[in-house]
């Protein structure tokens, strides 16, 4: 999927964009914008969870179905620009949190550990020992897959798939701990774990398709 594309123009932003002369406050609002944009992609994301397509469909209502562009039409708009105009837009600035990758992956996090949180409030209906197991489970993968995408942000694909490899064995381990016998004698966690088994295997998909294109990215002959 091309949303996920390890070779998007983003990655030299940070060298593209000049003097950037922003304060706390400026930095504090550009965060709280990203925020909103993990809040709004959950958001779609619960709406569009019976859809079989619903990590294309929601990719597409975010933006990030992009059209390619011929270098030739391209190459107008750019001279078009200022070069004196100052970087006083938050979509004027890329960082890590617009990666579409880490948005789709801490959206999908925080819903399941929302919904965990709300199960496991009850120590009578879920066992203290799987209610704390299951939240470091999802922790450490989301920490993993963060990195990831900082790997890929910087164009180091190995370890990106390294990283993502990581995240995936945490997934693993995280869907374990649903299926184990202590979950299975509780219908607290019955009921959670049939809403967050299609949100894991989300996950996964979409890190499996970002280490495709990774690999791909490697395989391919370097530059002289």
């Amino acid at each position: 999927m091309s949303d996920f594309d390890p070779d998007s123009p983003l990655e030299n932003d940070w060298n593209d964009r000049g003097e950037l002369a922003w304060n706390e406050f400026d930095w504090e609002r550009y965060l709280r914008e990203q925020d909103e944009a993990i809040q709004q992609y959950l958001a779609r994301y619960e709406a569009l969870r019976h859809s079989a397509d619903r990590i294309d469909a929601v990719a597409e209502q975010m933006g990030w179905e992009q059209p390619e562009v011929e270098e030739e039409e391209a190459a107008p708009r750019l001279e078009e620009e200022d070069p004196t105009a100052e970087y006083d837009a938050g979509d004027q600035v890329y960082t890590l949190h617009k990666n579409p990758v880490f948005i789709a992956t801490k959206a999908i996090y925080l819903g399941l550990r929302r919904r965990w949180e709300l199960a496991a409030s009850d120590g009578a209906k879920v066992p203290a020992a799987l209610a704390v197991g299951y939240l470091v489970s999802l922790h450490c993968g989301e920490e993993q897959a963060s990195q990831a995408v900082h790997a890929l942000d910087f164009g180091d694909y190995a370890m990106a798939v390294s990283l993502f490899k990581r995240a995936l064995a945490e997934l693993n381990h995280s869907l374990a701990l649903l299926n184990g016998d202590l979950a299975a004698k509780h219908r607290a966690v019955a009921a959670y774990r049939e809403d967050a088994l299609s949100r894991l295997f989300d996950l996964r998909e979409i890190w499996l398709r970002v280490i495709s294109e990774c690999r791909e990215e490697l395989d391919q002959p370097g530059e002289e």
